[in-house]
């Protein structure tokens, strides 16, 4: 007898680009939540996210069993499993490092939040930005960051600083406990297996979409 009950993969098997799409997946489905849906099939999930049926049932599949065919899927069981999933169910401390204008943007942002990730503490090399209150948070200088990744129990951390010092404050992060990094700088950093980067380019991603209007009659 096969069970329903969704099974919990080796993390290293599933490939990183399912893994991005399930916050796409549970912000739909918190969004099904609010208008009160109770049940969701993989086509109409498909609609909403540009994603085939297939390709849903495929991703969900490397987690176990979700729904039953004809009835689709129960929507607050696949959105409480999901959040499971990712992780979303616990409290994450966050670092920001870098408090020039992206990084105080970062800071006064209200929509880490409610998903679970708090920002926790500031920092920066800049004599006259340390000390400096940005939201709710007093910038660090960046020599107390191992004392605040431990002290705090900060895993994830965000990096806003010029490409000039990205590796090196990259370097500090890992070599201080940190395994998760969202970088906004411009380059893309080295990091050894186990610690996970993404890494964020509104320039590079600008960049391609010009591939599609290169050829345009009005361009």
């Amino acid at each position: 007898m096969v069970s329903n009950q969704p099974r919990q993969p080796d993390r290293a098997d599933v490939p990183e680009v399912v893994v991005t799409r399930l916050p796409q997946y549970v912000r739909v489905l918190n969004r099904l939540l609010e208008e009160g849906i109770e049940v969701v099939s993989s086509q109409q999930l498909g609609a909403q996210l540009q994603v085939t049926p297939a390709q849903i049932r495929k991703d969900l599949s490397y987690f176990g069993r979700f729904g039953k065919q004809g009835r689709g899927y129960s929507v607050r069981h696949l959105h409480d499993r999901l959040r499971d999933i990712l992780g979303l169910n616990s409290y994450w401390n966050v670092a920001v490092v870098g408090v020039g204008r992206l990084g105080r943007a970062i800071l006064s942002y209200p929509g880490f939040t409610p998903d679970g990730f708090h920002l926790v503490a500031a920092f920066d090399t800049n004599e006259d930005v340390v000390g400096l209150q940005v939201g709710d948070l007093t910038v660090r200088s960046i020599d107390e960051l191992e004392e605040v990744v431990s002290g705090q129990n900060i895993s994830i951390a965000i990096v806003a600083v010029p490409v000039r010092f990205t590796q090196e404050v990259i370097d500090t992060l890992i070599d201080c406990g940190v395994r998760a990094i969202l970088n906004y700088a411009p380059t893309s950093p080295q990091v050894h297996d186990g610690v996970r980067i993404r890494n964020i380019d509104p320039v590079i991603a600008l960049q391609s979409m010009t591939y599609y209007l290169a050829d345009s009659p009005e361009h």
